[in-house]
């Protein structure tokens, strides 16, 4: 991925949420918590849901995997955003814990590719997050 593409994010103050995860979902992430095998099940039994994709690209050792894991998760949560009304522009905050899946898988994706040296990608992915929500550090494990 060489390539070198210019990427412009337009702004607005529209603000997007992203629906909020099922209870039995969440719970299912709170007993997998720190276990990638049990993880990986239930990112397969729910795989739009975006914070085990998220949590799967943060605990992997492995920067090709963590890559991958954040990469389903960036664009499922693309999907995700544009079927709840985003249409490339506005506000996702990370206060919101809804949008977190997402915001977690970008920023991971961010971490991964730059240790991948994807560094033009890990910019853009920077980028990103701060036009999103200029205060997404706060919220999320920025490294």
């Amino acid at each position: 991925m060489a390539e070198d593409h210019a990427v412009t994010f337009t702004t607005s103050d529209a603000e997007t949420v992203l629906d909020p995860a099922a209870d039995e979902q969440l719970d299912a992430l709170r007993a997998a918590q720190g276990d990638l095998v049990a993880l990986r099940a239930v990112a397969a039994r729910w795989p739009s849901l975006l914070l085990a994709w998220a949590m799967l690209a943060e605990g992997s050792d492995d920067p090709v995997d963590s890559y991958a894991f954040a990469r389903v998760g960036y664009h499922r949560g693309l999907d995700a955003l544009r079927h709840a009304g985003w249409r490339g522009s506005g506000l996702v905050r990370s206060s919101r814990e809804e949008n977190l899946g997402f915001l977690r898988s970008l920023n991971a994706l961010r971490k991964a590719a730059a240790s991948i040296g994807e560094d033009q990608e890990a910019s853009r992915c920077e980028l990103f997050l701060f036009q999103l929500d200029s205060t997404w550090e706060s919220h999320l494990q920025s490294g």
